[in-house]
């Protein structure tokens, strides 16, 4: 529907914990899903890479999480649920810092707990990769940043100096 402006880092509306979506909402809930979709295609298609959007990013105050990694899948009111006790290091990175990365400590595997498009409870297992995508976005929509989760003060770099990191 629309390409919508993502909101970048030290826009107090990053930080804001969402409200959750209603039954009554998913109308709503289409055109969002919608404008995420786009907005994240127009992301991709200028910096090489995005997998996932989160409402908050694009101004939208509601638990509403987009993911394209295989195919499209649309989380509502998502919730993490059995994280495992082992966790894993990464470079994070967003599109509302796109330029920055932060290294975070994540947990390797969890469930997530959600609505899809046609308000139906879904449960999806994931590990590695995924589970830190998931956790990173279930995070946007309680207003917490990957910058508030960065292991200590010194674990940020710009891309351009991603050679330079371990």
């Amino acid at each position: 529907m629309a390409i919508r402006e993502i909101l970048l880092l030290g826009n107090p509306g990053l930080l804001t914990k969402c409200e959750p979506i209603l039954s009554g909402e998913l109308e709503f809930t289409k055109s969002v899903s919608q404008d995420l979709q786009d907005t994240m295609q127009a992301f991709r298609a200028e910096h090489g890479w995005g997998r996932a959007i989160a409402a908050p990013q694009i101004g939208i105050k509601k638990q509403i999480v987009f993911m394209e990694v295989h195919s499209p899948i649309l989380f509502i009111n998502p919730v993490i649920s059995e994280p495992s006790t082992e966790m894993m290091e990464i470079w994070d990175d967003c599109m509302s810092f796109p330029q920055l990365l932060v290294k975070v400590s994540r947990h390797r595997s969890c469930k997530v707990n959600y609505f899809d498009e046609d308000w139906q409870e879904q449960t999806i297992t994931v590990n590695g990769d995924l589970s830190e995508l998931l956790q990173h976005e279930i995070d946007h929509l309680n207003g917490v940043l990957a910058t508030m989760r960065a292991i200590d003060g010194t674990f940020f770099s710009l891309k351009s100096q991603r050679h330079l990191i371990r």
